[in-house]
């Protein structure tokens, strides 16, 4: 049976080997690129909208949680006619914009901000769990291998994570953050929630440290690809107590996912300048305004347009049709209502290759 807590963790120079030590050199250069490029995006709210969905997508798929890029963008334009997987996973996308409001706000990751994403995810209020936890058997002999600290611990032991979270630490923040998420998933304090929750706190941190301006390097789809060897390292970590494996994974997560996140940002960027040319040539009504629009909703409608440009239904009724008209959108049919599609960012969105 394994609980680690944070106190018990190795000392510094045994996390930070030569090994973690190069892969740490790889992952902030690409998180410092990261983090540059996205500042060419003059709105830093359709990178958030966007990609959100997209973290919101990867992280729920770990947990069997399977939806369309179709079907979440059908939620964000009529959410009561959703089915039930994209109404989950558009609660992810709120959770994490939500916790990303809170960090900037408080400067800090607070238990209370942890426990409002739990919330928002599961759309209850059941806080900490009052039942065991997380039982891990092996398959062949039936013992017991990993078992999760019992309910009475879980308050006490998500308090010195709170305080590992928000304190000056000497080791480097990426391997905090494999830490925080390692010690999280193991106290795994609530009754549902904690694989998403523990992830969305990844992005918070990166935030929260500073290695990010905005809540974009979304770890979810790497694991989602490696996830028999996420909770292999997960486990030898508490097994074993040799933590190097479990860094080198995080860490090379951390590279890949810049690695890909930098070239979605760049296309997207690329194809914001073409769309603002094209649309700036051929329409009067051109503004930074519409084009944050449909950027930040990937699949618009006439509501959406009236709200973010102040003018009438009539008035964002014939901007959306002239656009459409052009083959700048596509326009389609939701039951009584029509909505229009960047057909040219979803193909960016959803057909970017991993590197």
């Amino acid at each position: 049976m394994a609980t680690v807590k944070l106190t018990r963790l190795p000392p510094t120079q045994e996390l930070e080997t030569p090994a973690v030590l190069r892969a740490l050199v790889g992952a902030h250069r690409y998180l410092a690129e990261l983090k540059g490029v996205a500042k060419a995006i003059p709105n830093e709210g359709i990178l958030i909208s966007t990609l959100s969905l997209q973290e919101a997508q990867s992280s729920s798929e770990i947990e069997n949680i399977i939806t369309t890029q179709d079907a979440l963008y059908k939620q964000e334009l009529q959410t009561s006619v959703s089915d039930p997987a994209a109404k989950e996973v558009a609660y992810y996308a709120e959770a994490l914009r939500s916790g990303f409001g809170k960090v900037k706000k408080q400067n800090g990751l607070t238990l209370n901000t942890i426990l409002e994403v739990q919330q928002t995810l599961e759309g209850n209020r059941a806080g900490f769990r009052k039942t065991p936890g997380t039982v891990l058997k092996n398959d062949r002999t039936g013992d017991v291998i990993f078992e999760s600290p019992s309910p009475e611990l879980v308050p006490q032991y998500m308090s010195d994570l709170e305080l590992f979270i928000n304190s000056e630490q000497s080791l480097d923040p990426l391997i905090c953050m494999a830490l925080i998420h390692h010690q999280f998933e193991t106290i795994h304090p609530f009754y549902d929630g904690n694989g998403r929750t523990g992830r969305i706190i990844n992005i918070l941190y990166l935030v929260q440290t500073g290695l990010l301006d905005t809540p974009i390097l979304y770890l979810s789809r790497f694991i989602h690809q490696t996830k028999d060897d996420y909770y292999t390292e997960l486990q030898n970590a508490r097994d074993t107590n040799e933590w190097e494996p479990w860094l080198l994974y995080i860490l090379k997560g951390v590279s890949s996912t810049a690695l890909h996140t930098i070239d979605l940002v760049q296309k997207i960027q690329k194809l914001l300048i073409e769309l603002k040319q094209a649309i700036r040539g051929k329409h009067k009504f051109y503004s930074q305004d519409l084009i944050n629009n449909l950027f930040r909703h990937p699949y618009t409608k006439v509501a959406f347009l009236k709200y973010d440009l102040g003018v009438s239904r009539a008035t964002a009724t014939r901007y959306l049709d002239a656009l459409a008209d052009d083959g700048i959108l596509q326009k389609h049919k939701l039951g009584r209502e029509s909505f229009y599609t960047n057909h040219l960012l979803i193909n960016v969105l959803f057909n970017t290759p991993s590197i």
